[in-house]
């Protein structure tokens, strides 16, 4: 069910044809001189040679993106028109559709407006990995209206991903970091079924570490995850931090930082405090584990990494994983951009355009719109 399950474009007589090509253009933006700006173009660059390739051939080329959440409507904050701008710069000849999500439609999965995005298209092809993992309007409907393909990006990320899971070479550690413990227990269970190793790190460690008789504070905890965290870590795989950087409660933290005294921690946090990344002592385990790797898979931030203050441990393991000779695949946005804030994205084997999408397919295997293509309309 790997990316070779899916159809191709390769084949197709485009010249003279209309390609709809649905992309994940969802960019940050930053508001430069009174104009929003692309501060990061990494999406829209991916997607350029497959533009290149269809204009080449002689198709005339629209894609269509969502950006922000305009929950439906109109808003003005969310208008494409910076993500049409830097396009154009490095494509140009690209029409790109106005924000799908501006139509309730979209997210709805109403066939009327998936219809609409493909009258007058002779072919469709889904780019948008990142995407792939909603069953939205623009993601389900042009598969069974117009002849369909996955793009090269979209069929080399769930290569990789499904690759990684059913032959890595061994040792295969994986990583899952981030905040909610619920977002990444279910990736937790089938990384912890197919890896060597699967180290815990950020805010949903402390449940996992509530679940040894450890004090963590205020740290972020959710008691119903209790018991099938204590039985993953009775699996011996799963590794959690041995200790704890953190402010006392109400200090200011994140991307703006404090002054604020900064406390190391052992194995407890004591009431009145709170963690916010991984200690000295988890680093140094931690990077010891993933020299030893072979394969490694990494999913989330061990700390809150805006905050320079709590970004040792995200760095550490951003630069254990790039120093290490390992296939390695990095997914979900966070990962991503602490790769890019540490000047490491390019030391990396395969960087994934999707959060939620990589773990959505390593979890279970398949997404709403591969099986849409699978499904759907051939040439």
């Amino acid at each position: 069910m790997g990316g070779e399950s899916l159809p191709t474009s390769d084949d197709w007589d485009v010249r003279g044809k209309r390609v709809l090509v649905r992309v994940d253009f969802n960019t940050p933006v930053a508001d430069v001189d009174g104009e929003l700006v692309i501060t990061d173009d990494f999406r829209i660059r991916s997607a350029v040679p497959l533009f290149t390739d269809l204009l080449a051939r002689g198709a005339s080329v629209v894609a269509c993106t969502h950006f922000g959440r305009p929950k439906g409507r109109v808003d003005e904050r969310f208008r494409v028109e910076p993500i049409r701008r830097r396009l154009n710069e490095l494509c140009p000849g690209v029409e790109l559709l106005e924000n799908l999500r501006f139509n309730p439609g979209e997210e709805a999965n109403d066939p009327e407006f998936g219809a609409s995005l493909v009258d007058g298209v002779d072919f469709y092809i889904n780019e948008a990995f990142g995407a792939s993992h909603r069953a939205h309007a623009s993601i389900m409907v042009p598969p069974t209206l117009v002849a369909s393909a996955a793009g090269p990006n979209l069929r080399r990320e769930v290569a990789y991903l499904l690759d990684l899971l059913d032959e890595p070479a061994r040792p295969f550690v994986a990583i899952v970091g981030g905040a909610k413990v619920a977002d990444k227990l279910g990736i937790v269970k089938v990384l912890a079924a197919r890896a060597d190793v699967v180290l815990v790190g950020g805010g949903m460690a402390y449940t996992f570490e509530a679940t040894q008789g450890r004090t963590i504070g205020s740290s972020l905890f959710d008691e119903s995850f209790l018991a099938e965290c204590a039985a993953l870590l009775e699996g011996g795989k799963v590794h959690i931090p041995v200790d704890t950087r953190g402010l006392a409660d109400g200090a200011p933290f994140g991307s703006g930082g404090g002054t604020d005294p900064v406390v190391d921690f052992g194995a407890n946090v004591p009431e009145g405090f709170e963690g916010f990344d991984i200690g000295p002592r988890s680093i140094e385990a931690f990077t010891e584990v993933i020299a030893t790797a072979k394969t490694i898979l990494w999913n989330g931030p061990m700390g809150v990494f805006e905050d320079p203050r709590f970004a040792l441990g995200t760095e550490a393991i951003a630069r254990a994983v790039a120093a290490s000779p390992a296939l390695s695949v990095i997914g979900g946005g966070d990962s991503v951009a602490a790769l890019q804030q540490f000047g490491l994205e390019g030391e990396v084997s395969f960087v994934s355009t999707g959060g939620g999408a990589s773990l959505e397919l390593v979890e279970f295997g398949d997404l709403p719109g591969l099986r849409a293509l699978r499904e759907g309309i051939r040439v």
